[in-house]
């Protein structure tokens, strides 16, 4: 593994990855963690209002191209996130990565390669990766 950071933390998880080692206790965990950064997303809009969604049908001329169509596609958010909830969105979606370096670790992956392989993959792909 080369002395990356991401290298670095995925070294560092599996270290500490005491209690929780299963793959089956990692993989709920995840899924656990995802779930905490919606929600603290969803409390940033209905508890403090930093932020605030209006989603409606996306709305875009027809005769433009996918390269063109970024340009008329919506967030649907408006405001911006306060410092207390950006720290508890950054806290969840920590926890995520931590989770996911874990998985990673279990299954004999390395962290960096597959975010290597995702970003040649949608640099490749560009405007048709539509996921």
């Amino acid at each position: 593994m080369k002395d990356t950071d991401e290298a670095q933390f995925q070294d560092t998880v599996s270290e500490y990855l005491l209690r929780h080692r299963s793959i089956l206790d990692v993989q709920s965990k995840l899924s656990e963690a995802a779930a905490r950064v919606n929600r603290a997303v969803a409390k940033s809009v209905t508890t403090c209002g930093c932020i605030s969604v209006n989603a409606v049908r996306q709305k875009f001329p027809t005769d433009v191209s996918l390269r063109e169509l970024k340009q008329f596609m919506a967030t649907h958010l408006t405001g911006e996130m306060c410092d207390k909830c950006r720290e508890v969105v950054e806290t969840e979606i920590g926890t995520t990565l931590f989770y996911l370096a874990a998985l990673c670790g279990l299954l004999d992956l390395n962290l960096e390669e597959v975010l290597e392989k995702e970003h040649a993959r949608v640099s490749a792909l560009g405007v048709f990766n539509l996921t």
